[in-house]
């Protein structure tokens, strides 16, 4: 799609605009309206970068969410598992690890002996590859979500539907009763789902990836200036294999360009937002992730990318006012996580960081553990995927160790391991976490908020600032640290009052806020505050109504 002339798209929106104050006040789900939210999730997009390149943004993109809708530039996860299904469970959950239960992206199933990811489900298979794989399925979810409640509270005549390159970020943002979620087969890049959603793809899904995949291959990313940033020409892996359109188009801006193209289809042919209730879509962007892990939040290409999803954006919010009118339609934007700072650049900068072989560390580990449980003889204890250790229960068993006495030796071994590379200062482990014995602080508290009762036994390393798992190339996040846990948060639509609100806020205030304007209940075991100071409640306030106390 084209995009418009800006005068012509600052036009239009100013009309949508306008349109909207026309629009009677108080709406619900009850109601319809709206007709339709957008939460739109960056994945790896930390909160800093708004500002960072606002004077740079066209007025239509993140500079009209921005200007018109309720921005909250202080918003920070309370934990410390900063990861993308963590993430997103959270944002729509209103919940922490220690409610939603998703700890990960992946983790250690000891039944299968290998890792397994956080939505792989065997019940369910797969729609749009040739191969019989397993499918995915939100059934590690112990908390439901912002669209279950909504399809709870119309009788199931909302529709909800979610999407992103990444099948997590599609599936657990879906919740339990999602009319569809759809990411990519990494190597065609073709648009996919779970068995759990439907019997086959629809026929619009088939017609998509039948002609509009090929059309971002051998083309030249460029900045500003038409220099050359990145190609998307076909090429080999590092192994030799044929790379595929996830590693490829991923780490360019054509992929949210893809995604947006997907997702307008989805709104066509699925009529949402054109029924008589309130429907619910999710979209999380991946390429900020599959970039920003290669070359780090500073680069020229990451700023490149940040004002090509301006245009995209822009795009997305003028086809939103044409398809169903921006007076019924509420825009929710943040970001599943942050990153560091590539070590590279931090140490520039004589701060201290560092960049781990993984292999090392995990080999150095299970020696330490293998030397005191079973001496002269070697064992695979612990897989690590920094800085959290996964550990296989059944070796232990055969050495007689019970599940807090191998957390223990596990920590000390993460710690000792990596004491002269700048690693990791501390540990949680999974039994001090369920049983509370955490430091009445500020990061204990964020270790608390990470703990799940499920993925068997494991071990949370505390890292050093700037310490990254990336085994020598790039930067990475999974820390407590603010440039880890800090998003955007804005939220546009009738009930926001426009302006910049520097009080405190969590994503785990998102889906109440929702819940609470469209009339419906929280997900269940959210814990997140309304953000009452942004909402326009000159239309129901009462003579007697008091401010918010802030948060403790």
């Amino acid at each position: 799609m084209s995009p418009l002339p800006p005068r012509l798209t600052k036009i239009l929106l100013s009309f949508f605009i306008a349109l909207s104050l026309a629009v009677p006040a108080s709406p619900s789900a009850y109601n319809g309206h709206p007709k339709l939210v957008v939460v739109i999730v960056i994945d790896q997009f930390r909160g800093d970068y708004l500002d960072r390149y606002r004077d740079q943004f066209g007025d239509a993109g993140f500079r009209f969410l921005l200007d018109h809708g309720a921005y909250f530039p202080n918003c920070n996860y309370n934990y410390a598992n900063t990861r993308t299904a963590p993430g997103h469970s959270t944002l729509f959950t209103g919940a922490y690890s220690n409610g939603h239960g998703i700890v990960a992206n992946e983790w250690w199933d000891q039944k299968k002996k290998r890792m397994v990811t956080s939505v792989e489900d065997d019940d369910w298979g797969l729609l749009g590859v040739s191969e019989a794989k397993a499918g995915a399925s939100p059934r590690n979810l112990l908390a439901d979500t912002l669209g279950d409640e909504l399809k709870l509270a119309t009788e199931d005549k909302s529709r909800v539907f979610a999407i992103s390159l990444k099948d997590r970020a599609a599936v657990l943002p879906g919740g339990f009763s999602a009319d569809g979620a759809y990411w990519i087969e990494p190597k065609s890049g073709a648009w996919i789902t779970s068995t759990y959603y439907r019997s086959k793809l629809p026929p619009w899904v088939e017609n998509f990836n039948s002609t509009r995949p090929q059309k971002y291959w051998d083309r030249d990313w460029t900045d500003a200036q038409g220099v050359k940033l990145r190609s998307t020409a076909h090429r080999k892996t590092e192994k030799g294999a044929e790379a595929g359109f996830y590693e490829v188009i991923g780490s360019t801006g054509f992929a949210n360009q893809y995604e947006f193209e997907f997702a307008r289809e989805l709104i066509v042919y699925e009529n949402v937002g054109r029924g008589p209730d309130t429907d619910l879509l999710s979209i999380s962007l991946s390429a900020n992730d599959i970039l920003g892990h290669q070359v780090g939040p500073d680069s020229p290409e990451m700023h490149q990318m940040a004002l090509d999803l301006d245009r995209d954006l822009a795009d997305f919010i003028n086809f939103l006012g044409h398809q169903i009118g921006l007076a019924d339609v509420w825009i929710a934007l943040s970001a599943d996580h942050g990153v560091s700072a590539s070590p590279e650049v931090a140490k520039k900068l004589r701060l201290p960081a560092a960049n781990l072989d993984l292999t090392r560390i995990e080999s150095q580990i299970n020696s330490a553990v293998a030397a005191k449980f079973s001496p002269g003889h070697a064992g695979s204890f612990v897989k690590l995927d920094y800085p959290i250790a996964w550990l296989d229960q059944d070796a232990f068993a055969a050495v007689h160790v019970r599940e807090r006495e191998a957390e223990n030796a596990v920590g000390e071994a993460m710690v000792s391991a990596t004491t002269e590379q700048a690693g990791l200062r501390d540990f949680y482990t999974k039994s001090q976490l369920a049983a509370g014995e955490v430091p009445n602080t500020a990061l204990g508290r964020k270790y608390l908020n990470s703990y799940s009762p499920e993925a068997g036994w494991y071990v949370m390393g505390v890292p050093d600032i700037y310490s990254v798992g990336g085994n020598g190339k790039g930067t990475d996040h999974l820390s407590p640290y603010n440039y880890d846990t800090h998003v955007p948060l804005a939220l546009y639509g009738i009930p926001f009052a426009p302006g910049t609100y520097r009080t405190a806020a969590e994503p785990v205030d998102l889906a109440p806020t929702l819940a609470s304007l469209l009339g419906i209940n929280a997900p269940t075991h959210s814990v997140g505050r309304v953000l009452s100071e942004a909402v326009a409640t000159h239309h129901e306030a009462s003579p007697n109504a008091q401010p918010e106390k802030p948060r403790p």
